[in-house]
This record gives structure tokens, sequence and C-alpha cells, in this order.
């Protein structure tokens, strides 16, 4: 005589779509190299780009980041960095920090 206890089947299948989701989560985190970090920039489409943590150190960088406070505060709507400026800035400053590295 089996017992069946639907509560545990619900369950497990609860645990097996987390789980899947964890997944998908993880893998969107392994394609940012160690040393690095993901920002997502624009003022209506917002774009991911990955630049080195060493970035975070420029005064020109802090004040992107002191924009993007102001704007968002620590509440940032694609769940990582956001800076609320044009990709076209964003690009030009970026490729004069990697020219001081």
């Amino acid at each position: 005589m089996a017992i069946r206890l639907p509560g545990i089947t619900n369950a497990k299948n609860i645990l097996r779509r987390s789980n899947s989701f964890a997944k998908k989560a993880a893998s969107a985190f392994m394609d940012v190299p160690k040393g690095h970090l993901a920002i997502y920039v624009g003022e209506s489409q917002k774009k991911r780009f990955v630049v080195p943590v060493s970035f975070l150190n420029h005064s020109s960088f802090q004040e992107l980041l002191g924009k993007a406070e102001e704007e968002f505060g620590f509440d940032h709507p694609m769940g990582g960095l956001t800076i609320p400026c044009s990709e076209d800035i964003f690009i030009h400053l970026t490729s004069r920090l990697h020219e001081l590295l």
C-alpha cells in the first residue's frame, strides 16, 4: 500500500524549476571575467557593457556613478549597475580609460 503525498510532488516541481532558473542566472554571470563588472548603459534602451573594476577608481567614471546614484539610488532596474548616459559618451570615456591602462 503506497501513500501518496501530493505536496511533496509539488515541492519537487518547484525545486526543479528554481534550480533551472538558478542555472540560467549563473550562466549570465559566467560571461563576466574576474576583475570586471557588468554595467547597463543608455537613456531609454539599455546596453550591457563589461568593464574592468579598475575603472571605478577614475574620477571621470566616478562622475557617471554619481549620476547613477542621483537617478536610481541603490535600486537599479536592470538588476546590475545602471548608468544613465548615452552609449556614445560611455564608449568614448571607456576608450580613453583603456588607453590609460
